[in-house]
């Protein structure tokens, strides 16, 4: 670290410099953004503290302990691979298809948000749970693949139908892809997450996917009647199905919600 700073100091800073190191910071960020809220910040906190410690013991002269820890932070690169496969897979992708994916139509967001909202509280008066995933610019064909494939115009009565509790498929997800209904039945990673008793294995489903993806998920609860949007690994309760259509709108033209509070909605 030291031969870097007076390597630098020497040659002083020029702007290739501030992009370099701007750069990095990004990338950096990005990361840091997949990983809040998951099981991943504290592996992330567990290298920061290696690597303090490591400074500090060249710093007291504690040549054995330094040595040590020199030898395990030059394997930390690869546990990182592995440890962090995931949310380095979703920065990738997430940074390829901010400039290359693009958005669907005006009109076909207003519908499936529309249809989507009309479904989600027609079931949630009658008290029907329900999972409705939306593929935004990461692939979910994997996920798709797991349940029945249907291909089908989204509409409110077909949603209704799919969940209805008499049906074979109304315990899985529902994938949507390229505003059709591709796949219904469909089985999602669960959180590892720590998360309220009241919150059943739909909520998980919607928060696993979340992290793992930038997809959006439209949670009804059958014993509580209320609806959540899970994103980014966190939940927003909406009151309406006016705010859901909005919510949605928003969220499958490109532009995130607000995220919620770290502690997950009820």
């Amino acid at each position: 670290m030291q031969e870097a700073l007076q390597a630098l100091a020497a040659r002083g800073l020029g702007w290739i410099d501030l992009l370099d190191v701007l750069a990095v910071a990004v990338f950096i960020y990005y990361i840091i953004r997949q990983v809040r809220g998951t099981p991943a910040v504290q592996m992330l906190l567990g290298v920061i503290v290696l690597m303090v410690a490591n400074a500090l013991s060249s710093f007291l002269g504690l040549t054995a302990a330094h040595r040590f820890l020199q030898n395990l932070l030059f394997y930390i690169p690869f546990a990182i691979i592995v440890l962090f496969r995931e949310p380095i897979r979703k920065t990738l992708a997430t940074l390829g298809s901010t400039f290359f994916s693009p958005r669907g139509s005006l009109g076909l967001r207003h519908r499936l948000a529309r249809e989507t909202a009309i479904a989600a509280f027609a079931l949630a008066r009658q008290r029907y749970g329900a999972l409705i995933l939306f593929e935004r610019t990461q692939g979910l064909k994997d996920y798709a693949d797991t349940g029945v494939k249907l291909d089908a115009e989204l509409t409110s009565s077909l949603l209704t139908t799919l969940f209805f509790p008499g049906t074979s498929l109304h315990d899985g997800a529902v994938v949507v892809m390229d505003g059709r209904v591709a796949a219904a039945g469909c089985y999602l990673p669960l959180s590892a997450r720590e998360f309220p008793p009241e919150f059943g294995t739909r909520h998980r489903a919607a928060a696993g996917i979340s992290e793992l993806t930038d997809a959006a998920c439209v949670v009804v609860s059958e014993e509580r009647g209320s609806v959540t949007v899970a994103m980014e690994g966190a939940f927003l309760t909406v009151r309406s199905g006016e705010e859901l259509e909005k919510t949605l709108y928003q969220i499958l033209g490109g532009k995130a919600r607000e995220r919620a509070a770290s502690v997950p909605a009820p």
